[in-house]
């Protein structure tokens, strides 16, 4: 029984690749940790940390669903037929992350620019918050044109 090169070669890539984007998303929850640590020991603003935090953990969670993604799908070890099948499988874990990301990157933005009276800056998180509806329309737009319809014959 050969040993399919391209296959082995796949497999190690993603391999790798799993490997870079768990530690990257450990590096992130390290990082977010030591954030949390130095800012209550330097007296910072308790609101400010956990602001911050809650965007580097989204970060991490985008970083590591990334990972879960690319080991689950290219590290197969058993080849489907069905890509789209796949792709509808996996896709909407990842953006959905991607858009809860955004969305609370927005939410956060309006809420610290209505705080600093900074009203004029509001295009920015009313612009991430658009790309995000467009990301989510985006979105179902894919899984209604990739759904499952088997075509009858009528006779």
């Amino acid at each position: 029984m050969p040993i399919d090169s391209t296959k082995l070669v796949k497999t190690a890539f993603a391999k790798v690749f799993t490997f870079i984007f768990f530690g990257l998303a450990a590096a992130i929850i390290f990082s977010l940790c030591h954030t949390i640590i130095i800012g209550i020991i330097n007296g910072t603003d308790i609101m400010q940390i956990f602001i911050s935090s809650i965007n580097t953990g989204i970060i991490a969670l985008a970083v590591f669903e990334l990972a879960l993604v690319i080991n689950q799908e290219y590290s197969n070890r058993i080849e489907t037929e069905d890509v789209i099948a796949n792709l509808r499988r996996t896709i909407p874990r990842f953006i959905g992350t991607v858009c809860i990301a955004l969305s609370i990157e927005g939410l956060i933005m309006v809420i610290k620019y209505s705080q600093l009276d900074l009203a004029g800056n509001l295009y920015y998180p009313v612009a991430i918050i658009s790309s995000t509806a467009f990301l989510l329309f985006s979105l179902a737009v894919f899984l209604h044109l990739t759904k499952n319809n088997p075509i009858q014959i009528t006779e």
